[in-house]
């Protein structure tokens, strides 16, 4: 896994999002590891994955990973300041502030470790300052062998790189939510969106939060009903379906049953706040 790592913290069960000025107070706060690369690997390594992960990680972050089992490359350097997330969670809603501090400079030490990395597949979860050099990368793990995915989560400055829709083109797997699959295809709705997936993705999973999953590629639309849960907060969700549809990749799932472990992973995590408590083991999945 290759991208981003925070540290989270989660304000949650509040009974409405702060308007201006205003202070909403709430007994439940949960403090955790986050971001796409660290939730995405705890989930894949807890389903029997062997995982490992490149990005800018506090001590606590690093010492997460490695009690998971997962191999941990660390490109933060000391006195760099770490990355923050402050998560407010209503219900039905959520907004999030982020001090991004090491991530800041993340994008150009990724660029040079990427192309040496010995994997299967990597998964890519970090917002790219210029596609071009990482549509480069992407083509060179390609001739290698190596599958790609990428989960972009919204960036509208993404809109303006001409570079853009040649790297969805050149990933294997793209992921996106409704709202983020509705911004990049420039459209009202993910529905209607579909089309620009079809055309400029070899395979794009839509996550539909409460309504399930699509599955589009070139001659495939694959929809899966969600799997109901009692959640509790819903931090890292999609990071954490990432992880259950990445495991049906690596063991040779169907199509089906790939979007079934993933919609189960995804709902199985909104379980306990913050997206790793909750993630599942191998043995709940079966």
């Amino acid at each position: 896994m290759v991208g981003e790592a925070f540290e989270d913290l989660v304000f949650f069960d509040l009974p409405r999002l702060p308007k201006p000025g205003e202070e909403i107070k709430t007994a439940s706060f949960y403090q955790t590891v986050g971001g796409g690369a660290v939730i995405t690997a705890v989930g894949a390594a807890r389903l029997g994955l062997r995982t490992s992960v490149l990005s800018a990680l506090s001590p606590g972050a690093a010492r997460v990973l490695k009690a998971e089992g997962i191999r941990v490359r660390n490109l933060r350097r000391p006195a760099e300041a770490g990355a923050l997330t402050v998560a407010l969670s209503a219900k039905g809603n959520r907004s999030f502030v982020t001090f991004n501090g090491v991530n800041d400079v993340l994008g150009p030490r990724l660029a040079a470790a990427v192309p040496r990395l010995a994997a299967r597949h990597l998964h890519f979860a970090f917002f790219p300052a210029a596609c071009r050099p990482w549509l480069r990368i992407v083509d060179g793990l390609c001739a290698r062998g190596i599958t790609t995915s990428w989960d972009f989560g919204w960036n509208e400055r993404l809109l303006a790189d001409t570079r853009f829709t040649a790297l969805l083109g050149a990933l294997d797997y793209v992921f996106v939510n409704e709202q983020e699959a509705a911004l990049y295809a420039r459209t009202k709705t993910a529905a209607a969106a579909v089309s620009y997936w079809r055309a400029h993705a070899r395979n794009a999973v839509i996550k539909l939060g409460a309504r399930g999953c699509r599955w589009i590629a070139p001659g495939r639309d694959l929809a899966s009903p969600p799997v109901r849960v009692r959640a509790v907060e819903t931090t890292g969700a999609g990071d954490a379906f990432n992880a259950g549809f990445l495991f049906g990749l690596r063991r040779g799932l169907s199509p089906a049953a790939t979007l079934r472990a993933a919609n189960f992973v995804g709902a199985m995590s909104t379980r306990a706040a913050g997206g790793i408590a909750a993630l599942p083991r191998r043995r709940e999945l079966a």
